[in-house]
């Protein structure tokens, strides 16, 4: 962590794109917390994010006294990410970098980790076309490192914060973004959550169908009179936006609504 707070106060003017997720919230709360109200944090919201995610930000900015602005990017208003192709990401970073850029004028750092570089992010193309820094790399942090940083530093219900990438990662590569979609996507999983105290939910719009994929534990304890349960709620909340024949349940695969990837 040491080598972690040398880079922040190396770089001293700075910006960071706190996403509401484990990695960044950490790097911001390190960032306040070395070089206080000099550290700059900006958190998008849109369609995409799930209001859990912006109400986390704005707990962390109140209890760590953060300088925080809360803004859209406008990754809604580009054609390109709402036809949602696979490098769909690119899109949505390029928006978020190009609109911090014009509001910011320090450095731009992301939460971005060690493991993120052998995945697959379009994102991180459009984040060395905006000279992002991303701290854990120069540091050599892993997602481990950070979990671990977290529990060190007393924040354990940060370090146990499960993945979760943005709600536009739930619709099938190809098929268009729709922010009501998006937003009953939310709801979905957030209602199935606290029905099957799952640790993960993911609510899928694939062609013509529903999938909802769960941690396995969730999926062992889905019994039928939950399954008709969350079936009809699933009905309830999504039927009005989005044409599907079937619903179903998985386990939970991480990226599975990517269809296809770059050989």
């Amino acid at each position: 962590m040491e080598r972690l707070e040398s880079i922040l106060t190396e770089i001293g003017s700075f910006v960071i794109a706190v996403s509401g997720g484990i990695d960044s919230t950490l790097l911001a709360i390190i960032a306040g917390r070395t070089l206080g109200v000099s550290a700059e944090m900006f958190h998008a919201v849109s369609p995409a994010v799930p209001e859990r995610a912006t109400q986390r930000v704005r707990e962390y900015s109140h209890s760590e006294n953060w300088n925080l602005t809360i803004a859209n990017a406008g990754e809604f208003k580009d054609e390109r990410y709402i036809l949602n192709p696979i490098d769909r990401c690119y899109f949505c970073k390029t928006n978020l970098y190009s609109y911090i850029a014009s509001q910011f004028e320090g450095q731009i750092l992301s939460g971005t980790n060690l493991d993120d570089l052998s995945d697959f992010r379009p994102g991180l193309k459009a984040a060395e076309q905006h000279t992002v820094r991303h701290p854990y790399v120069e540091a050599g942090i892993s997602k481990a490192g950070i979990r671990s940083i977290a529990n060190f530093l007393g924040l354990e219900n940060l370090a146990q914060l499960p993945a979760s990438p943005c709600l536009s990662s739930r619709v099938q590569t190809s098929i268009p973004i729709d922010a009501e979609s998006l937003r009953a996507i939310d709801r979905i999983e957030v209602a199935v959550q606290k029905r099957l105290k799952a640790t993960v939910v993911r609510c899928r719009i694939r062609e013509r169908a529903i999938e909802i994929e769960l941690d396995p534990d969730a999926l062992d304890r889905l019994e039928s009179d939950s399954r008709a349960d969350i079936v009809e709620l699933v009905q309830s909340q999504i039927s009005s936006v989005t044409n599907f024949s079937t619903i179903s349940f998985a386990p939970y695969q991480m990226g599975s609504a990517f269809v296809a990837m770059p050989g």
